[in-house]
């Protein structure tokens, strides 16, 4: 394994003893939240490829893009996770929808709406333990499902430094000549947001004291390296914007709160 043995055993941990109700844990939220919100933008780029959920963690967005494509495989680091992901798979797709009446934030980039899909809902995902900076594991999967389209949010950011560009690297072998990446990542302007949670008066709220504690330490990412990241393993960028990430936790007045964040699709342009 690539990755330091505490990193992993960090998740391991947080996944072992986090709570499972909905909703529990930090970025566990509702796909019609999260990957709801993205479909539009990255819907038009993939094709009939298979899907990687690449950091995939208990499942919830996995579940929802099995109901939208006919294969769809989600991948973790976490063996705990996993097992989380497998034992929920006949579950509803997603933790909570949004609280009523809260406001959607705005989606910035293009994207066309993408045409349903009823014939293709309904799939049960397939889920692995696997790790996304170890190419020999990541060149065995790609070699089993062949080109992949590739979900991946929120991973680079809580990696450490060293990881990233191999796993920009994982995401180019799996998506290959024609498939494409969806990548969407906390922007730097969202360090506000977390201050405000760790320094409320009662303290953080607990899912996000739960990252800290178990030695989860969100690192500072600058915008600008994402893209060079996969620019750097041989992808172009092919569409962009911003978009919110959603959280669950709430604001003062109750509203669900939005890490605000940027998206890349990435792919070979001749692909």
């Amino acid at each position: 394994m690539s990755m330091p043995g505490q990193y992993a055993d960090a998740w391991e941990s947080f996944w072992r003893d986090a709570p499972k109700e909905a909703g529990t844990v930090f970025w566990d939220a509702a796909p019609e939240r999260t990957a709801g919100r993205h479909l539009p933008l990255f819907g038009p780029h993939f094709g009939g490829r298979p899907v990687v959920d690449l950091g995939c963690g208990n499942g919830t967005q996995t579940r929802f893009l099995a109901r939208r494509y006919p294969r769809v495989v989600g991948v973790d680091l976490s063996e705990a996770a996993i097992g989380r992901a497998r034992e929920t798979v006949a579950a509803p797709p997603g933790p909570a929808a949004a609280a009523p009446g809260a406001a959607t934030p705005a989606v910035t980039g293009p994207g066309p709406e993408v045409p349903d899909r009823p014939e293709q809902a309904n799939h049960a995902p397939d889920f692995r333990a696997l790790d996304a900076a170890d190419p020999g594991a990541v060149r065995a999967l790609r070699e089993e499902l062949g080109e992949c389209d590739v979900y991946l949010r929120g991973v680079l950011h809580q990696c450490p430094p060293h990881d990233r560009p191999r796993i920009a690297a994982s995401v180019a072998t799996l998506v290959g000549e024609r498939g494409r990446a969806f990548v969407v990542e906390p922007a730097e302007a969202g360090g506000a947001t977390l201050a405000s949670l760790m320094g409320r008066p009662g303290g953080p709220p607990p899912s996000l004291a739960a990252v800290f504690a178990h030695g989860i330490r969100p690192m500072e990412m600058p915008d600008a390296s994402v893209p060079e990241f996969f620019r750097e393993a041989g992808l172009e960028v092919l569409d962009d914007g911003t978009a919110p990430l959603a959280l669950t936790v709430a604001g003062e007045d109750g509203t669900p709160l939005d890490l605000p964040s940027t998206w890349l699709v990435a792919g070979r342009a001749d692909g």
